[in-house]
């Protein structure tokens, strides 16, 4: 009997989906599953809301939401791999490439990593070349998202802003983004301390380390 992974896989092909899109263990859906540690925050009118960048650039910065805004937005189309075995394709986002603030706050040289931090001091790690530029499609590797399929982010999916890495486990993508840091040396975040993978690779199954 053929297992619910491949009648996945098979539902994918039906749908003319290249089933080399989805990870090996992975799983698609079209829900957008909850997970989250912690109270979902409320930011009220978003007044009071900044987001700081920092660390191993030229420039430190702290952006208002209005100031987000501003910035040049880029509108893309991406598949998304959560831990936890699901996938969801062609999903819409609208938001701010990351070479977009890489330009605005100027990278030192020495700069190897991008630390994540979202509210309630949660943090993530990420190795800048994994996040640098475009993919093969043109589309930026990572950007911050502040509106998904047209209409901002839910609370639940991190309102109303969040890092978006399509190309690592969406443990990586923090919700509730207040600030990153441009860091020499790793700092492994809250999941990579409690047994995750460093990198979280989907296409390696880098789920644990």
């Amino acid at each position: 009997m053929a297992s619910f992974f491949d009648r996945n896989r098979k539902a994918l092909i039906a749908k003319g989906i290249a089933p080399e899109r989805l990870p090996p263990g992975q799983y698609s859906t079209d829900r957008f599953p909850v997970l989250h540690v912690g109270d979902v925050p409320d930011y009220g009118d978003l007044s009071n809301w900044s987001l700081t960048i920092g660390g191993a650039t030229e420039r430190q910065m702290v952006l208002s939401w209005a100031e987000i805004l501003d910035l040049p937005q880029v509108e893309t189309v991406v598949d998304i791999h959560c831990v936890t075995k699901w996938s969801k394709f062609d999903t819409a986002w609208r938001g701010v490439a990351m070479e977009t603030i890489f330009e605005l706050v100027g990278v030192l040289p020495e700069a190897n990593f991008l630390i994540e931090h979202a509210e309630g001091g949660y943090t993530t790690n990420v190795p800048l070349h994994r996040i640098r530029g475009n993919d093969d499609q043109g589309r930026p590797r990572a950007f911050i998202g502040h509106t998904f399929d047209g209409e901002p982010l839910d609370p639940e999916h991190g309102y109303p802003l969040r890092m978006v890495i399509p190309e690592l486990y969406f443990w990586k993508s923090a919700k509730w983004l207040r600030g990153l840091e441009l860091s020499v040396g790793d700092q492994p975040g809250f999941w990579e301390r409690n047994g995750y993978h460093n990198e979280g690779d989907p296409f390696l199954e880098q789920r644990f380390g």
